[in-house]
């Protein structure tokens, strides 16, 4: 049974850092990627990292380029996002996603359980 476990979320101010890391039991997984929900708003992608061969493809939205990273273990099992230069419009509820291959769709993948993240002085 696959199981992701989120951890590394708080309270910062501005300009502060944060590490994201989201822990896979039960499987490996070829695709990860970090989503956010704010109040009020959809859920959208932060950033995802595909995993071809040796080759890792990391995307990020634009609202987080030159900011934030997004990485992995070498053995496929743990997703980390270092958020750096954090802005309040960053606060959300972070949620980690998995899936065994880049290209499944999102009704088949895992989510972690959310970590609240706050950008406020």
């Amino acid at each position: 049974q696959v199981q992701l476990v989120e951890s590394g979320g708080g309270l910062v101010q501005p300009g502060g850092s944060l590490r994201l890391s989201c822990a896979a039991s039960g499987s490996i997984f070829n695709a990860m990627g970090w989503y956010r929900q704010a109040p009020g708003k959809e859920r959208e992608l932060v950033a995802s990292i595909a995993i071809t061969g040796n080759t890792n493809y990391a995307d990020y939205a634009d609202s987080v380029k030159g900011r934030f990273t997004i990485s992995r273990s070498n053995d496929k099992k743990t997703v980390y996002l270092q958020m750096n230069s954090l802005r309040p419009e960053d606060t959300a509820v972070y949620y980690c996603n998995m899936k065994r291959n880049p290209w499944q769709p999102l009704w088949d993948s895992y989510w972690g359980q959310g970590t609240q993240v706050t950008v406020s002085s």
